[in-house]
């Protein structure tokens, strides 16, 4: 992605959602962009881990974890498996682990913050459903752009 996010709002506002929450950049990446796939899961990671031990075919996995901060749902090998399998970035409406690593590796990350403690592992929720966190609409298929000034999805 070449142009800012706030000229991309300048220049197509009216097609564009702007997120609200203001989430940290913990990825190597601070700019990046791809369609929206999404996983709406709350403290339990199996679905994350399994999606992105896919091909990503660079797409932006948008994981609504209900803004809980108690459990991690991204750590450093499951974000070393998107960048292998050719994801552009994770964007988690919760937490992760593993900061130092993840800053380290070729992938955009956008989380709320981070934890240490591990989350369940039984796959419970939903894949590539519509959801909705800081005021923004994610549509699986839809672009989302993200670079440190935010996060725009198509409306």
């Amino acid at each position: 992605m070449e142009t800012s996010t706030a000229d991309l709002y300048d220049k197509h506002g009216e097609h564009l959602a702007s997120v609200s929450l203001q989430f940290q950049d913990l990825g190597g990446n601070l700019r990046f962009t791809g369609p929206i796939r999404t996983i709406r899961c709350i403290e339990d990671n199996g679905l994350v881990k399994s999606t992105l031990n896919s091909p990503g075919d660079g797409a932006v996995l948008v994981v609504d974890g209900g803004g809980s901060l108690n459990t991690a749902l991204m750590g450093d090998m499951i974000a070393e498996a998107a960048v292998a399998n050719g994801w552009t970035g994770v964007v988690i409406n919760g937490a992760i682990r593993d900061r130092a690593a993840l800053a380290r590796l070729p992938l955009g990350v956008k989380a709320l913050g981070s934890n240490p403690r591990k989350s369940a592992k039984e796959s419970a929720g939903e894949v590539d459903v519509t959801v909705t966190f800081g005021g923004v609409t994610f549509r699986p298929g839809a672009v989302l752009y993200a670079d440190d000034d935010g996060i725009l999805a198509e409306r």
